[in-house]
């Protein structure tokens, strides 16, 4: 007997079938406990059964399985709206300017200043020459790999050792490649406990030994003959991976999924309002007659030009002759609420692409002070998640150790292990005096130091201060005194007084001496 199954998801099991042979009414019974105790057990609303759950399609299979199944034409969809939606296209640019900008600095950490500039002098150069195919340096780099993460789900940095040349010793260089290259159709489960899974190889222990990555593009325009069909081991310490992980995952997706039908839906709403629109300017009026002894009353239904021949497309201006004597013009329908059902549309969009609405539309009408600067700090937030646990490790770092190792090898720097710092870019300040004011108080009470008042702007503080010191001594040199120089000009703009005594402490400066009389 085939199993019946309530929309509740409780079976009809052999109990109820053993009993509904002697007394259907009492299996009927006992079924409808069982679904009543069921429904108690559910705490969750979202985990109840019911008609109203019926379109609800669920899946319980793991995250690899998923990205297995649909990464491909996501990739492909998301890439298209990219190249064709507008909203699409500011989403990745707002995204990549504030996770990368003007670039994430390293700043070597040995504890020797002098080693410290002699690797981030020695970095700075490299960082020049650092893409193998020559379009940027390693700062454009971070943004193109940010770039293809964000559109394309995954992205990878191949090591590319080269001939070393007399201005640059180092034998290093870096090279993107787009998450095609990747063969995620080879699978291979060994009997050593080793896999492929996706184009990825592991060891017995899960982590990652290799790539299985084609050379050339499969949706290339290379030649047949002389493209490479052929996917090649690459080992997984040759290449950096950018991707972020939503689940335990080993790929990523595009981030703008969420937002991928939504966006689609709009396109397609605003073209059939626009096609509507056209349609009705094209005809202006049509000719009618009352009359039943008008000869044209008895012609075939349609529309005629002026020499009776059948028009069967609308052209604009037209006006239609349907052979008789009264016009009626055409009123084109008023639409009401467009741009309120496009802005909520963008903010459903918006909020797909984690972004805020205004950065998305450009539209800061709707926007005032306090919620746009409420909207950018939990903006920042992610932003600034994204750069410390995904960029930074994934693909600053890697690069950074292939550096030193290269460096190391040449005879350039003392070992193969270098700390870093890395300095995000410093984002735009949306009120500057009250941020400036802050920042000096807590560094005035002792918060936070000067060191990390500089380093979150995105520079090194003992660069800073060399600069500042240099300035000083040209600026004293040739006699001159600056507004913004603190050691001669009050903040008020006035000439700081000499102390009496000899002290370095300047006149009205701390606190007075308790021990003094004030009447003297």
């Amino acid at each position: 007997m085939a199993q019946r199954v309530n929309d509740t998801g409780v079976k009809w099991g052999w109990q109820e079938r053993v009993l509904e042979v002697f007394s259907a009414k009492a299996a009927r019974r006992r079924y409808a406990d069982r679904i009543s105790s069921n429904q108690l057990r559910r705490a969750y609303d979202g985990a109840s059964k019911g008609r109203l759950k019926d379109g609800w399609r669920t899946s319980a299979t793991s995250a690899d399985a998923e990205i297995a199944a649909a990464g491909s034409l996501l990739r492909d969809r998301m890439r298209d709206l990219v190249r064709n939606n507008p909203l699409a296209a500011q989403a990745v640019q707002v995204l990549v300017n504030n996770m990368v900008g003007d670039g994430i600095r390293p700043r070597a950490k040995t504890g020797d200043p002098e080693a410290d500039k002699k690797i981030n002098d020695l970095f700075e150069k490299w960082s020049k020459g650092a893409d193998a195919h020559g379009h940027t340096d390693f700062y454009g780099l971070q943004a193109l790999a940010v770039r293809e993460m964000i559109e394309g789900g995954d992205l990878f940095g191949m090591k590319r050792p080269r001939k070393a040349v007399k201005d640059l010793p180092i034998r290093l260089q870096v090279e993107l490649f787009e998450a095609d290259h990747l063969d995620d159709s080879r699978q291979d489960y060994r009997n050593d406990d080793t896999r492929i899974d996706q184009g990825i190889e592991y060891d017995r222990n899960g982590r990652r030994a290799a790539y299985w990555m084609f050379p050339d593009h499969p949706g290339g325009n290379t030649s047949a003959f002389r493209r490479k069909f052929e996917s090649v081991r690459i080992p997984a310490d040759r290449v950096a991976h950018l991707f972020e992980r939503q689940r335990v995952q080993s790929r990523g997706v595009p981030w703008g999924v969420p937002a991928m039908t939504a966006m689609r839906d709009l396109d397609d709403w605003r073209l059939a309002e626009m096609v509507r629109k056209k349609t009705e300017a094209c005809l202006v009026a049509v000719v009618l007659s009352h009359d039943p002894t008008d000869p044209g009353v008895n012609v075939e239904p349609g529309v005629y030009d002026s020499e009776g021949q059948l028009q069967e497309k609308f052209s604009p201006g037209m006006i239609a002759n349907a052979n008789g004597k009264d016009i009626k013009f055409n009123s084109p329908a008023h639409t009401g609420g467009i741009r309120e059902w496009n802005v909520v549309q963008g903010q459903a969009i918006a909020a797909g692409w984690r972004v805020p609405y205004a950065l998305v539309s450009s539209d800061f009408s709707q926007a005032n002070f306090s919620s746009n600067r409420a909207g950018l700090n939990e903006f920042r937030r992610m932003v600034t998640e994204i750069q410390w646990h995904v960029i930074i490790p994934m693909f600053c770092q890697r690069i950074w150790d292939w550096f030193c190792e290269a460096a190391w090898t040449a005879g350039l720097i003392p070992s193969a292990s270098i700390p870093v710092e890395w300095a995000p870019p410093k984002f735009e300040s949306v009120n500057p005096w009250q941020d400036a004011q802050t920042d000096l108080l807590e560094t005035r009470a002792g918060f936070s130091s000067l060191a990390q008042q500089i380093g979150k702007r995105g520079w090194d503080m003992r660069t800073v201060l060399e600069e500042y010191s240099e300035t000083n001594e040209i600026v004293d040199g040739l006699g001159l005194v600056l507004d913004s120089d603190p050691r001669k000009v009050t903040r008020q703009g006035m000439f700081q007084s000499e102390p009496q005594d000899g002290s370095t402490d300047t006149e009205g400066d701390g606190p007075p001496d308790p021990k003094s009389n004030p009447e003297d």
